[in-house]
């Protein structure tokens, strides 16, 4: 694709919305400069974290944070940008629930299709985890029957 002001190849691509009307441009960093779009190219995902994370309220608090089995603390999280073990989900899960919110645009729970390789394991258990929760719901609205029914289906999936 050719740069729509000078013809240089394009390496950069716009798409605007202006008036329910999409505008694409394909422009060459120069121009693209020239008209004044900054671009930053390839930020590392640590640095890109950092940034989300420094931007939330009470970081000296979480600075000070740390995983009891790793010891690994907050603040090397965000200049590492990798967690030290499992338990730091639970450690730090406050603040990486909303760091995760704010990456995914508010969404904290899977939404996609499980895939077909692999994902049967995955999808027997969402099932069970789902089945146990309308068992719960329905011995506290005291309904015996429906439990039992929910009690022996799990019992033939487990």
């Amino acid at each position: 694709m050719q740069c729509q002001m000078c013809d240089n190849p394009a390496t950069v691509h716009l798409t605007e919305i202006i008036n329910g009307q999409k505008i694409e441009r394909h422009l060459c960093e120069e121009c693209a400069q020239n008209e004044g779009i900054t671009i930053k190219s390839q930020v590392p995902i640590s640095e890109l974290l950092n940034n989300i994370i420094s931007s939330q309220e009470g970081m000296q608090e979480l600075g000070e944070m740390r995983c009891p089995q790793c010891d690994l603390s907050w603040s090397e999280f965000r200049k590492r940008g990798m967690l030290g073990c499992p338990n730091d989900y639970v450690a730090f899960e406050k603040p990486l629930r909303k760091l995760i919110a704010r990456a995914h645009n508010g969404a904290t729970t899977h939404l996609g299709r499980i895939p077909h390789r692999g994902g049967g394991q995955a999808g027997h258990q969402a099932k069970l985890l789902r089945l146990r929760q309308e068992l719960q719901k329905a011995v506290e609205t005291e309904d015996y029957e429906m439990a039992a029914q929910l009690r022996d289906e799990i019992q033939n999936l487990a």
